[in-house]
């Protein structure tokens, strides 16, 4: 994966240190340690007529990508389908990482498969190929191109934004 920049992200009026002070800026590690161990997730897309939608779902983080899966007919896969642009965030609101990025549904036999090993493995089911047939659910992978973060125990020295690509 590749390196982020890292800064504090635009918080007006809520009193946020400088990136030195605090427990300054949070590692990236920080962030995909959470990103891989939370057990729930929370993706929001938008509907057609600019609505938003979330909705949660189980998701496996995978060094650069965020997978999920869901129905082909889904509200949510049909938003991503018109409109690939998505938030996906962590269930923990104290400690939360945040990811915006870009959806891609994928169809490869190669990524079907790490998607379904991740999530037997993860979630302790025993899913087979057929599970994740791009007929019936689509496999969902998101890009981060920003990342926020920040801990509860430190909100106004804590938090952090990591930038992927403009």
């Amino acid at each position: 994966m590749e390196i982020p920049r890292v800064s504090r992200p635009y918080m007006p009026g809520y009193g946020i240190s400088g990136p030195a002070e605090g427990s300054g800026l949070l590692h990236w590690s920080w962030a995909a340690e959470r990103l891989t161990a939370a057990r729930n997730y929370w993706v929001a897309t938008v509907r057609p007529d600019g609505r938003p939608h979330v909705m949660p779902v189980w998701g496996m983080w995978d060094d650069s990508t965020f997978w999920f899966t869901s129905s082909t007919g889904s509200r949510k896969i049909r938003n991503l389908s018109a409109d690939p642009r998505c938030c996906v965030s962590t269930e923990d609101a104290s400690d939360p990482v945040i990811i915006e990025g870009i959806a891609r549904i994928a169809t490869e036999a190669a990524a079907l498969q790490r998607v379904l090993d991740l999530m037997n493995e993860k979630y302790r089911t025993d899913y087979g190929l057929g599970f994740l047939d791009p007929v019936a659910n689509a496999t969902v992978g998101v890009r981060p191109r920003r990342v926020f973060s920040m801990r509860a125990c430190d909100f106004t020295g804590s938090p952090t934004r990591w930038v992927f690509e403009d």
